[in-house]
């Protein structure tokens, strides 16, 4: 089942994070840049922020009371001139995250989350959405080319205290881009 996180979540979410952050991380990150990023931008107290925010989505992929996966997005416009350039439709929502945990992958469940993404941004009246993911990345690229997604443009990355490159792809939605 997929559904929008609430406030109790935050703890959990967390935790998923902390067992699939590291696994989009290039080969080369440092475990100590890996546990400043999830410290600083993946903690229960960052969710619970990012769940009181009326600008971000997060919905979860639950089943038997776990959280199996999640993504994050952003309905707000970027402030990154290299996304800003980068971006061919606009309104465009950030799909700041989208992690499903090891046990789920290639079951489709990445798969669902992706398409009640993309159906919650076009709800909001995105004309795309759009993300960032690691060039190092390749196995998150073909995912994301395979739902919709092409390269746009790159972007940089901070993890923890070093900058990774990021390529920035889009997706636009039905009926709108």
């Amino acid at each position: 089942m997929i559904r929008k996180a609430v406030a109790g979540d935050a703890a959990a979410l967390a935790d998923l994070a902390a067992a699939t952050f590291p696994l989009a991380c290039p080969p080369g990150s440092s475990p100590e840049d890996i546990r400043l990023h999830l410290k600083r931008t993946l903690s229960a107290d960052k969710f619970a922020e990012y769940l009181a925010d009326s600008k971000i989505a997060i919905l979860v992929l639950e089943q038997g009371g776990r959280l199996d996966g999640y993504t994050l997005l952003v309905d707000r416009r970027s402030t990154d001139p290299d996304v800003l350039r980068a971006l061919g439709t606009h309104p465009s929502v950030e799909l700041s995250k989208c992690y499903v945990h090891p046990d789920h992958h290639g079951r489709g469940a990445a798969s669902t989350l992706m398409r009640t993404s993309l159906d919650w941004a076009a709800d909001q009246g995105a004309a795309s959405v759009w993300l960032g993911v690691n060039s190092q990345n390749a196995k998150a690229i073909r995912f994301y080319e395979k739902s919709g997604f092409t390269k746009v443009g790159t972007k940089s990355f901070t993890l923890g205290d070093s900058v990774e490159i990021d390529f920035i792809l889009e997706c636009p939605l039905p009926g709108k881009g």
